[in-house]
């Protein structure tokens, strides 16, 4: 069933609930309004989205090396109480998202810190790649927006699949986490290190 994006927007406007929760609560209720409503809620994502706009200064710093010590990361993520960060559910949530991003290699947090020139190179490549395979201009567009899509996915952290449950992407992975805790949650930055990453060769 087709989902138009008109209502998945009318409804994120009024549960507050993500665009891709919005677009699943209404395929899952076969497109009634009420029933998808009804959906975020038994599932709290219109609850805790609600919380996202609440400040979280609070959470803790966590760490995750693999491989014998070759890859490392660091990652912030933020709560509203020192209670919550001692929580070891949330303790938990802080080390699983640290191990994904050793696992998964994000290069940004969220599509919006992608720089507007690394978007626009990929633009170009798509273009070309369109090109050579004769597809026509008018449905370039609609290709290249599904291409860009993927490219985030790989590339956000906050798009990429879960490594633990590819099903789910880090952010409803977060909104979970805000439904079962009560507060608002943000993974603030982090940073990954690879062993040899960026070494250069000695001259001799």
């Amino acid at each position: 069933m087709e989902i138009s994006a008109v209502k998945v927007k009318e409804l994120r406007e009024k549960t507050g609930a993500g665009m891709m929760d919005c677009k699943k609560a209404l395929t899952e209720a076969g497109g009634d309004f009420s029933k998808a409503e009804e959906w975020l809620r038994q599932k709290g994502l219109a609850a805790a989205a609600k919380k996202a706009s609440r400040v979280a200064s609070e959470g803790a710093v966590g760490s995750y090396v693999h491989m014998g010590g070759k890859i490392g990361v660091l990652v912030e993520v933020n709560c509203e109480t020192d209670f919550v960060a001692r929580n070891e559910l949330f303790q938990a949530f802080v080390k699983d998202v640290a191990m994904h991003i050793a696992a998964s290699a994000p290069l940004y947090l969220r599509r919006e810190e992608v720089p507007a020139e690394v978007v626009e190179k990929e633009r170009a490549i798509y273009r070309e790649q369109l090109r050579e395979q004769g597809k026509p201009e008018k449905v370039w567009d609609k290709i290249l927006e599904g291409k860009l899509d993927k490219f985030y996915k790989d590339v956000c952290l906050l798009d990429q699949p879960f490594v633990k449950d590819p099903d789910k992407s880090i952010t409803q992975l977060i909104t979970e986490m805000v439904a079962k805790i009560g507060e608002n949650i943000q993974v603030r930055r982090f940073s990954r290190y690879q062993l040899g990453e960026g070494a250069v060769a000695e001259k001799k």
